[in-house]
């Protein structure tokens, strides 16, 4: 079982980022996976007929789950299963890695690989898509920049330019057409374990700005 962490999450403004983008170069190592500071995340959620992922995130649900396929720099050679859970305020996340043509033939409703596929993570997407109707809903596209602090094992994320793709699933389409999800805000996201350094609870404070439950797949949702 994946550990919980805790976790901060901030709408931010561009000048916001501006100035904790200087910040965080200061005190922290920029993510190994970064080209020149940054990449470019696609996602593709699920959610059952009834939107259950959906509501429980806008309703505030204490202990709730969502699943997603995403990859990075529309590169399919690396694609990740994850399963976000959230509980009494905590996070976690569990992954297992996609081929290629394994994510294509979930986007198209071709699971019968599942069950045998060896990894529990694809088999309980499996069980859940047979038992609650999960299916993929929509993409979420955006820019994320990311920080990490050894220390209480820290990352920080500064996440904008978030598109949806509205109710297109083609996920491993690097042509598929997204729309911006409402107007430009910047993510400011904080994760960490036991405790947060001193050094970076500084240099991640804004005047005014408090913990908000911005979800990017909600905000991609108004659109279809």
């Amino acid at each position: 079982m994946p550990d919980f962490r805790h976790e901060w999450k901030h709408e931010i403004t561009l000048s916001d980022r501006l100035s904790l983008r200087a910040r965080l170069r200061a005190v922290c190592q920029t993510d190994r996976h970064a080209v020149n500071g940054q990449y470019f995340i696609r996602s593709l959620y699920f959610d059952n007929p009834a939107d259950k992922a959906l509501r429980e995130k806008l309703e505030g649900v204490d202990r709730r789950e969502k699943f997603r396929i995403r990859y990075y720099n529309l590169d399919p050679s690396l694609i990740h299963l994850e399963k976000k859970s959230k509980q009494n305020g905590l996070g976690a996340k569990a992954m297992a890695e996609l081929s290629a043509a394994e994510a294509q033939a979930i986007t198209d409703g071709n699971l019968d690989w599942m069950p045998a596929s060896g990894r529990s993570l694809v088999q309980e997407l499996y069980s859940k898509m047979c038992s609650q109707g999960l299916r993929p809903k929509t993409i979420v596209d955006y820019t994320r920049e990311p920080f990490v602090y050894a220390p209480g094992n820290v990352r920080v994320t500064l996440d904008y330019g978030i598109r949806t793709g509205l109710r297109c699933t083609d996920f491993l389409n690097p042509h598929c057409v997204t729309i911006p999800a409402g107007e430009p805000v910047t993510i400011l996201e904080v994760k960490w374990d036991a405790y947060l350094p001193d050094v970076i609870r500084d240099a991640v404070q804004l005047e005014g700005r408090r913990s908000s439950p911005f979800s990017k797949y909600a905000a991609c949702r108004v659109y279809g």
